[in-house]
């Protein structure tokens, strides 16, 4: 084989490993399996299936179209999955790349692929440390004398090097076998030393260039899980902001009804009871909306016995699609309370509030209105809301949803106001367990 076109055929196969690694990591179920340093079984078969498939197909490739050697990159295969996997996986792996190879009539090829994914998932188990391997690199010391002073001292070779020679004794024996059966094993030769040396550096850039790659993925996921844990913190720090503030209103309206109302106190009591159970639940960030409402009821029957059932009405419209699913919790109880305090609680005759949901081109449209004194233009921001209440709800859906919510309040002087959420649709078996994850993909679909 001409030399110029063995050098093309390295360099044409480093862009077939970055090319393969940069396709699978698309997949969202392998960045998954990929993220996880422990996997089972069949999380292991899922691995050489995803990353064998591609490979197996360069392979037959390279027996259809003549001088196209750059697509079979089986051997580099076999090594990437048992360095990802395992023994299990490598060896898996190194069966699955070689059967188009067997067709062609190469059987030294299945042995060699076999051996190659097994010693590299050998050496993953052996390393000290999970996080060498994906750092990687060929340049793993460019100061041999500083590399040998340091292995004689500490009497011990790191994983890095050992990865890099394993590689090289492994293409060695690959190419030596080629040499003695070249029809029947598949690897790249030539007979000068610069042109085998550069034969020897692609491979071990072969399966540097896609640890790199797929190295590249963990760490935006990592980033990633990092920003969904913050998230999570930040929704709770504000859930732990509305609490306090919550109960001492609720407490007000509680001790209001003590001397003139004992018998209503004690009812309210109970009622306090239960919103305190509900305080206190741990990981309830979202509920059903029907939850929410029911939350709702225990605090506006506490404020229905403080000013009076003739004072103060509650009319409910709501879409029954829209009460399964999921929204903030206590997102509700902060609109009402400003509904109540600042809408007519000054006012001799009381008043309504009206609470109204419904589904919507994929999201859920929730209603708080009220038939008070109103407010000004100027007043009828969301940011501009009277008290911790309205700011904590804002501030809560920009946490939560980002840009992909929105909230309004429309309001006119002696008229009423009125505060509309409109959320994205989230339903309970979207969550898997995971709220931070769910809306941080959410957030992540809209621009932000």
């Amino acid at each position: 084989m001409d030399h110029r076109l063995i050098l093309v055929t390295v360099l044409i196969r480093l862009g077939v490993a970055a090319a393969i690694s940069s396709v699978l990591v698309r997949a969202r179920r392998f960045r998954v399996l990929l993220f996880r340093e422990e996997r089972t079984l069949s999380e292991k078969i899922e691995i050489v299936f995803i990353v064998g498939t591609p490979i197996a197909l360069g392979v037959l490739v390279r027996g259809w179209v003549h001088n196209f050697q750059a697509a079979d990159i089986a051997f580099e295969g076999a090594i990437l999955m048992g360095v990802i996997g395992g023994r299990l996986a490598g060896t898996a792996g190194g069966i699955l790349v070689s059967l188009p190879a067997l067709f062609l009539g190469e059987w030294l090829t299945l042995p060699m692929n076999v051996l190659a994914g097994f010693l590299a998932g050998v050496l993953r188990h052996l390393g000290p440390d999970r996080e060498a391997i994906w750092s990687f690199s060929p340049l793993f010391d460019l100061s041999i004398y500083h590399w040998i002073r340091r292995s004689i001292r500490k009497s011990f070779i790191d994983w890095q090097t050992s990865f890099f020679f394993l590689i090289l004794g492994l293409e060695f024996i690959r190419i030596q076998l080629h040499r003695a059966f070249p029809k029947r094993i598949f690897a790249l030769d030539a007979n000068t030393w610069p042109i085998n040396l550069a034969i020897y550096a692609g491979t071990v850039m072969a399966v540097a260039i896609a640890l790199k790659v797929l190295n590249n993925v963990r760490i935006e996921m990592k980033l990633e899980q990092q920003e969904r844990l913050l998230l999570q913190a930040r929704m709770e720090a504000l859930q732990s902001q509305i609490n306090p503030h919550f109960l001492f209103n609720t407490l007000n309206s509680v001790a209001s009804l003590v001397r003139r109302d004992p018998d209503s106190a004690r009812e309210m009591i109970v009622k306090l009871g239960n919103i305190l159970r509900r305080l206190l639940r741990k990981g309830d960030s979202f509920v059903p909306l029907r939850e929410e409402l029911e939350f709702l009821d225990d605090y506006l029957d506490i404020e229905v016995a403080r000013f009076g059932r003739d004072k103060l009405k509650v009319v409910k419209e709501l879409e029954p699609a829209s009460l399964d699913l999921l929204v903030p919790s206590m997102i509700l109880q902060p609109l009402v309370e400003n509904a109540v305090k600042h809408g007519f609680s000054s006012r001799v005759d009381g008043g309504s509030i009206y609470l109204r949901s419904r589904c919507a081109d994929h999201r859920v449209v929730i209603e708080v209105e009220d038939d008070g004194v109103g407010m000004s233009v100027s007043g009828a921001s969301p940011s501009s809301g009277t008290g911790i209440g309205m700011v904590n709800v804002t501030e809560r859906l920009q946490v939560v949803y980002g840009d992909a919510a929105e909230i309004t309040v429309e309001s006119q002087p002696g008229r009423g106001t009125l505060v509309r959420l409109v959320l994205p649709v989230l339903e309970a078996e979207e969550m898997g367990g995971s709220v931070a994850g769910a809306i941080y993909e959410e957030r992540s679909s809209t621009s932000r």
